[in-house]
């Protein structure tokens, strides 16, 4: 059974014009593009090609971009960074809504004397920029604000956030993991002081990332180690994993019109059906301002760990709003910060398309959605005190 995968946020398939050209990598050209010879340095040159289409999908200088092994090493090096060129100021602001790659290193450094302010968000997903804007102080060392959030897909104002930040003098860094290869991403225009990526979330590899630096910014190394990435991140390259993310983000960038137009079509597909056919459905952050691919759905008075494993017996895969992986039943912090009703939060379903979902798939899931939470809910006790509320 071909499995319908729509956990794309999760990961994506690695594009096979990108297994392709990283395969010769692995075997024949094998070697190390820091050494002398010409063996070596013709590596060298193809680590130079990838920089260059890496830079050219964010509109910036092949020289801001350094090569991570992955987008939370990216988020972990911007935020020490800053706070290590700026060891005075003690103080940082996120949201309630970032990945545990930002959200677990601000909490761990809170424990060590830092100083965090987390922006709270609307039922939508919207950013309380007031509250950003009334924190901001002179020893801030950095605002951390997502550009789309990984959950729901809401785009947050980072072009209004980052021109905030640079006009008090505060470095202002994004996680674009979600958005890049999605959506338009433009360093010089939106102002951002640094910014990650990863290769896996656009067709690229896994252990490979991006975190792309602005000429200027002070920037301190966390990996300390030999000359590579200009002596910014130390540690032999990556060779045939970042030749193919170049690959991927060349093919991003002329995916990102039409193709990324109708991944949004089949997405608003599935949306509707899944809102005009199941009562008691609600959908989880901006309808308007999201990335193109991504749907996240809570259905009232059901488990979200259930659902998914009815969706996998049927060969789909999803993935869930609940912290089912560490043992809780809590839901998500993303869905307690947009204040999803309890009766739904634990019901929380994300759907995240790419370019390799097709209409005939979207349908077949549009077709097994409604029966399939109609059966659980007739095993839910609670569903069934609904039903019996509602007919009193």
């Amino acid at each position: 059974m071909k499995a319908i995968y729509l956990d794309n946020n999760a990961t994506t398939r690695v594009a096979p014009a990108v297994v392709e050209e990283m395969t010769p990598y692995f075997s024949e050209y094998y070697g190390n593009p820091s050494s002398m010879h010409t063996f070596g340095g013709m590596l060298g040159k193809k680590i130079v090609e990838a920089r260059e289409k890496v830079a050219d999908l964010i509109n910036a200088d092949p020289d801001e971009i350094i090569f991570t092994s992955c987008g939370t090493e990216s988020d972990s090096t911007a935020i020490y960074a800053a706070l290590q060129s700026y060891p005075k100021k003690r103080h940082i602001i996120t949201t309630r809504v970032e990945h545990p790659a930002v959200k677990n290193l601000c909490e761990h450094l809170a424990k060590t004397g830092y100083r965090v302010s987390w922006v709270p968000v609307d039922r939508e997903g919207r950013l309380d920029i007031d509250y950003l804007y009334d924190h901001m102080a002179d020893d801030t060392a950095i605002i951390s604000v997502m550009w789309a959030n990984n959950e729901t897909g809401v785009i947050f104002p980072v072009e209004q956030v980052a021109h905030a930040a640079a006009e008090r003098g505060i470095v202002f860094h994004t996680d674009a993991v979600q958005a890049g290869g999605k959506v338009p991403v433009d360093v010089r225009k939106s102002n951002v002081s640094m910014l990650s990526l990863s290769g896996h979330k656009f067709h690229g590899p896994k252990g490979v990332g991006v975190l792309y630096v602005k000429k200027g910014t002070k920037f301190a190394p966390f990996l300390i180690g030999g000359h590579q990435e200009k002596g910014r991140r130390g540690g032999t390259e990556n060779v045939a994993s970042i030749i193919g993310l170049g690959k991927a983000a060349g093919m991003a960038k002329k995916e990102l019109g039409s193709e990324m137009d109708r991944v949004r079509g089949l997405r608003d597909r599935l949306e509707a059906h899944i809102l005009e056919n199941i009562p008691n459905t609600l959908l989880n952050g901006s309808r308007e301002n999201r990335l193109p691919n991504t749907l996240s759905v809570s259905f009232e008075y059901v488990e979200g760990e259930s659902i998914l494993l009815m969706l996998d017996q049927l060969g789909i895969c999803a993935s869930s709003g609940s912290a089912c992986t560490s043992g809780t039943l809590e839901p998500s912090h993303v869905l307690r910060a947009l204040g999803v009703p309890f009766t739904a939060a634990h019901g929380s379903i994300r759907f995240s398309l790419s370019t390799y979902t097709t209409r005939e798939e979207i349908d077949v899931v549009c077709e097994q959605m409604p029966p399939l939470i109609e059966r659980l809910r007739t095993m839910s006790p609670f569903w069934k005190k609904e039903a019996s509320c509602s007919i009193l």
